[in-house]
Parts: structure tokens; C-alpha cells; sequence
């Protein structure tokens, strides 16, 4: 059967990256205010930091056990509308909070959704698409999630600017793009038939090569000095800019990252993703350097347009290696690991960022993170002449 193609996209990854896109608009609403927020309530920036980790991390093994259980009964859209569907409920329920510890249960609940939907989705992606299409239609998916992510503090940007401090009003309108999200997915997406495993089957790790397991760990190494980008926001406030604008200036990272993430997919493609995932850590290094090394919003303007331009590099390229690696059978398995391993490392590289920020000083968690990408370039680095020399052997 021939697969229908919009705009030169598969189907489902079209309709899956505008269900992205709308969740993304709401999400990237409150999220490039949610640290001002915060800070109004009288949290720390350890606190901030903590939020984002324990939000993350908690939830996060529930992306390997829904991307488990997607493989094992053969079916991903269920996944997708469950887990789009909390984000939607939580949304409108920030605008309740009057306490740090409620944002915490908020989020913890809303990154639940995000755990179960996530490796479902990309499995779906995956399978949905030819080999030599990844890096295409994963660069769309980032688009999508990141043209999301300019309408979101474009729009929280202009009530912030109409209705100053008035945070709940953002809240309560980001419910609507969510609501939107869940309707596609609903109506659009079609479920890719997969072999369903018998019960007495099980999904064996061990059935993941090992250069996917190496992979993880320039994954897990990179990601420990890469917290949450609420610390961004954090310091990108207290240059003096007026508060309104923190969300504008996280928009112009996304925007960036919108325009590159499509051509950078197809060069993957083309040249492979290691390359590009290699020039993502040096750009990341050098980026946070400057974050800590200075203050002045001129600067970190420049600096927001090299983090999109990292994340351009970097977000399709991973997990189109990892689409390349995993056998179909396994797809849902491996993303769910993949985001796993993201999002449990992220609470330890959170509470670390967090008290660098406030017991050392604003300049040392970005020194670290800085540092961290370089190990992990120099990690991609052997990771690729050690793949190059397998290539090799098996050839022989």
C-alpha cells in the first residue's frame, strides 16, 4: 500500500509533529515563565533547579516501560493519547498554584504524561518511515516541537506585556493549544501495525547492540553538565531586562533551532549523525563558556542563537542514531531507554547546576556544563573511530 505524503512527510510523522507543535506552544508557555514565576513565590534557584529534576527524572522511567509495552502489545497511539491527555488536564491546574511545593506536584504530573507518550511516539515515527528518510522526518519533528516553542513565549510575552505578573492567565490559555494537541492525535494519527509479542515473550536488552549501549553513555555524560534550561532564564533576568521579555529571548533560541532542525536533518542523512552530533558538543561547550563568562544581554542574545543552533545540531540527530541503530522489533525499547537515561541523569545535572548557582556563584554551573561537553565530545570522538574500525572488521 502506498503511504500518503503531506508536504513531502509521511503521514503520521506530519500529523505526530503538529500534535508536537500545539503541545508545544502550551508547554513552552508556561515553561519560559514558569522560573519567574517561581522566583515570585519565593523559591531559590536550587529549588528551581529541583523542580525541573524531580519532575523529569520520577516520571522518566516510564518512558522505557511505555516504550516496553508499546513494542510488546504492538501498538503506540494509545500511549500518545494518554500522555497528551494528563499534559492537557495539568495545564490549567498551574494557574491554582500558590506554592513551590504545588508547582512540583504539577509538574511532576505533567512530565508523567510526557514519560508515557514519548518513546511510543518516536517508535511510531520510526516505523513509519524508510531508513534514509530518519534524519528528514526526525529534523520536521523538531521543527514542529519548536515552532511550537516560538509561539508559546511569543504568545505569554504579549499577556505578560498586557497583564503584567498576571502568570495565570498564561496558564489558563495554554490549556487550549494542549486540548488541540490530543484532538489530532485523535482524529489524524493512524497506529503502525507492528508484530505484537506473545505474552510469553519477552523484550531482551540483551538484544540491543552494544553501540547503542555506548551511545548512552556520551548520552548520560553530556546530559549531567546540561540542566534545565530554567537557569537560562534565571540569569537572563537578571541583566536588568524587563521580566516581560524573558520569554521573547528564549524565543529567539527556538527560532533558530525551527529554521536549522529541517536541513540539518537532511545533511544527517547525507554526512551521518555523528558528525553533526560532535559539532553539537563543541558548539554547546563554547556557548556555556560564555553564559559564564558574561552578563549582558546583547550577549546573550548572540548566546541564545548559538544554543539554537546546538540544539538544531543535536535533538534529531540523536535520536535519528538511535532509529538507525534499533532494529524495528526493538524501536520502542530503545527510545524508551534513550529518554530514560535523559531524563534520570537530568535531576542529579539539575541539583548540581542549582547549587553551583547559589553556592558558588551565577558563572560555575555553566563552567561545568561547558566542561561536561567536552568529555563528551571527546567520547563521540572515540565512539566514532571505534564504530568506523567495527565497520571494518565486519566487512573483512
Amino acid at each position: 500500500m502506498k503511504k500518503e505524503k503531506i508536504f513531502g512527510i509521511q503521514r503520521n510523522p506530519f500529523f505526530t509533529g503538529l500534535t508536537s507543535f500545539f503541545t508545544d506552544t502550551s508547554t513552552k508557555m508556561i515553561y519560559s515563565v514558569m522560573p519567574l514565576f517561581l522566583l515570585s513565590i519565593g523559591a531559590s534557584k536550587t529549588t528551581i533547579s529541583l523542580i525541573e529534576g524531580v519532575a523529569e527524572s520520577t516520571a522518566s522511567f516510564l518512558k522505557a516501560v511505555s516504550g516496553y509495552w508499546s513494542d510488546k502489545i504492538g501498538k503506540s497511539k494509545p500511549f500518545m493519547i494518554i500522555g497528551y491527555g494528563i499534559t492537557a488536564i495539568i495545564t490549567p491546574l498551574y494557574a491554582l498554584a500558590r506554592l513551590p511545593i504545588q508547582i512540583l506536584f504539577f509538574r511532576f504530573f505533567e512530565r508523567v504524561g510526557k514519560g508515557i507518550r514519548t518513546a511510543p511516539r518516536d517508535s511510531l515515527i520510526s516505523s513509519s518511515i524508510k531508513k534514509n528518510e530518519a534524519g528528514k522526518t526526525f529534523g520536521f519533528q523538531k521543527a514542529m516541537d519548536n515552532s511550537g516553542a516560538i509561539i508559546g513565549p511569543l504568545i505569554a510575552f504579549l499577556l505578560l506585556s498586557i497583564y503584567p505578573l498576571k502568570y495565570s492567565y498564561i496558564f489558563l490559555i495554554a490549556t487550549i493549544p494542549a486540548i488541540l494537541g490530543v484532538l489530532t492525535i485523535i482524529i489524524f494519527i493512524k497506529d503502525v501495525n507492528k508484530e505484537k509479542k506473545e505474552s510469553s515473550h519477552k523484550v531482551s536488552l540483551k538484544a540491543l547492540p552494544k553501540k547503542f549501549y555506548f551511545f548512552l553513555v556520551i548520552i548520560f555524560v553530556f546530559t549531567l553538565g546540561n540542566s534545565a534550561d530554567a537557569l537560562l532564564l534565571v540569569k537572563t533576568s537578571e541583566t536588568g531586562i524587563d521580566k516581560s521579555y524573558v520569554p521573547f529571548v528564549y524565543m529567539i533560541f527556538n527560532t533558530v533551532s525551527v529554521l536549522l532542525a529541517i536541513p540539518i536533518g537532511k545533511l544527517s542523512d547525507k554526512i551521518g549523525r555523528e558528525k553533526l552530533i560532535l559539532m553539537g558538543f563543541i558548539v554547546y561547550a563554547i556557548t556555556y563558556y560564555l553564559f559564564g563568562r558574561f552578563n549582558s544581554i546583547n550577549v546573550f542574545i548572540f548566546l541564545f542563537i548559538m544554543y539554537g543552533f546546538y540544539s538544531a545540531l543535536t535533538d534529531g540527530s540523536q535520536k535519528a542514531i538511535i532509529s538507525d541503530i534499533v532494529s524495528k522489533d526493538l524501536k520502542g525499547t530503545g527510545f524508551g531507554i534513550y529518554h530514560a537515561v535523559l531524563g534520570i541523569t537530568l535531576l542529579p545535572a539539575s541539583l548540581i547546576a542549582g547549587v553551583l548557582y547559589d553556592k558558588v556563584n551565577s558563572n560555575a554551573p555553566f563552567y561545568f556544563g561547558s566542561a561536561m561537553a567536552l568529555m563528551a565530545t571527546i567520547l563521540m570522538v572515540i565512539f566514532i573511530i571505534w564504530d568506523r574500525r567495527r565497520q571494518k572488521i565486519a566487512h573483512v
